[in-house]
């Protein structure tokens, strides 16, 4: 995740003014309307705002249409002839948001629309009937009730709609897979694009790690345990709590060296602060809630930990590898596409604190392994994971798009 950054203000979908979308200067770029269920702190919101920040201007015009709301993430957005219209969809099924969609798209006049996830799956159908020439869905990974990608009903709603868009976009091979054995996407409508990560923002710390803004987390000899991310069951920090806590428990002279840093909000951030208080570890962890500093405190980490139970491409793991930090990971979805284990970091089973307290003893043990895997990351990423590359798949798409 990046910085805030000033950009546009959000406004309400059906309150705004469109003459900046059609006025009339010849040879406008086409605009592109990217439609998700919110903008808010997360993976594929901050995929979202990376592709509109670092695609030329005069390539491509940008709105973001969120099905449900917005926040202050929506700032990170630099570009300031981006507008937001959020359409207030209630939670569950409502017919509603549909018609304001398919009102919004006549009135924009859209050259593409990019849906994204099976939470914006349905909106390709106002794309259609608005007369929307140019239909992309892109799946970014799964969610608690579909792990797997195994959802009976899922994989029937995606081949229904599977027509109506006439461009795919998976962002792991897992994914692609998956949309040409379960969905029978043909494969000539597939593009597999990994996230990119900027390098420049996301760098190493140097000779020696800055301490984080937390007492007791500097000091010599300290050894920094750090996830990032939102505090949901998808992404089960408490598996990492749990195996930091059992560290604490059984490895000698734990207290005074081991750290826990877990960045995010959401519904798990208590859970996890009442674990850590009934195990006594409470003043080993420090967990404030969202931030805005994520570079900076990733430079702050001696080790990277994710334990998701699904992931897609995970930003995340790319950010930790572009820092320099070697990566311990859950080995679902695609994740064992970014970390290879014994090189740049080590896999786990997810759901497993035993073997995820392991894999941190190891580096906790070893600390110039983590420091030869957390090399190896930054010259993987810089070689295979460049926000360049990204920009130029999303392009490549959408100008084919046009052309179809």
């Amino acid at each position: 995740m990046t910085p805030p950054l000033p950009g546009p203000p959000p406004v309400a979908g059906d309150e705004v003014s469109l003459h900046e979308f059609h006025a009339s200067a010849p040879a406008q770029p086409p605009l592109i309307a990217h439609v998700i269920y919110s903008l808010a702190v997360g993976g594929l919101e901050n995929g979202v705002v990376n592709l509109i920040n670092h695609i030329p201007q005069d390539r491509f015009r940008h709105a973001v249409i969120c099905l449900a709301d917005y926040s202050d993430f929506s700032l990170r957005i630099r570009r300031d002839d981006v507008r937001i219209f959020a359409l207030d969809k209630p939670a569950g099924k409502n017919f509603g948001v549909h018609v304001r969609l398919w009102r919004l798209l006549r009135r924009l006049r859209p050259d593409i629309v990019h849906t994204r996830n099976l939470a914006a799956l349905e909106s390709l159908l106002p794309a259609v009937l608005a007369g929307v020439p140019a239909r992309v869905h892109s799946e970014h990974g799964w969610d608690m009730c579909n792990l797997d990608g195994g959802n009976r009903r899922h994989r029937l709603l995606r081949r229904l709609f599977r027509p109506l868009a006439q461009r795919y976009i998976a962002l792991s091979r897992h994914l692609e897979a998956y949309l040409r054995e379960q969905v029978a996407v043909p494969p000539e409508r597939i593009a597999q694009i990994y996230n990119g990560v900027d390098t420049a923002l996301f760098r190493p710390a140097g000779a020696e790690r800055p301490p984080l803004p937390c007492p007791g987390f500097d000091g010599p000899g300290r050894f920094v345990v750090g996830t990032v991310g939102r505090m949901q069951a998808v992404k089960d920090q408490l598996t990492l709590v749990r195996a930091f806590i059992q560290l604490v428990q059984t490895v000698p002279d734990a207290r005074r060296v081991l750290r826990l840093a877990v960045v995010g909000d959401g519904p798990l951030r208590q859970e996890a602060q009442a674990l850590l208080g009934q195990a006594g570890a409470l003043d080993l962890a420090w967990l404030p809630g969202d931030r805005d500093d994520i570079p900076a405190l990733m430079r702050g980490f001696d080790l990277f930990v994710l334990p998701s139970l699904a992931e897609g491409i995970s930003n995340t793991i790319l950010e930790a590898m572009a820092s320099g930090l070697p990566v311990v990971a859950t080995d679902v979805g695609g994740n064992p596409e970014l970390v290879e284990s014994g090189r740049t970091g080590l896999l786990v089973p997810p759901g497993d604190p035993n073997r995820m307290a392991d894999a941190i003893r190891a580096y906790l043990g070893d600390r110039g392994v983590g420091a030869l895997h957390g090399c190896e990351a930054r010259r993987v990423v810089e070689r295979r994971f460049s926000m360049e590359a990204m920009v130029a798949g999303y392009m490549e798409v959408y100008e084919r798009a046009l052309r179809g």
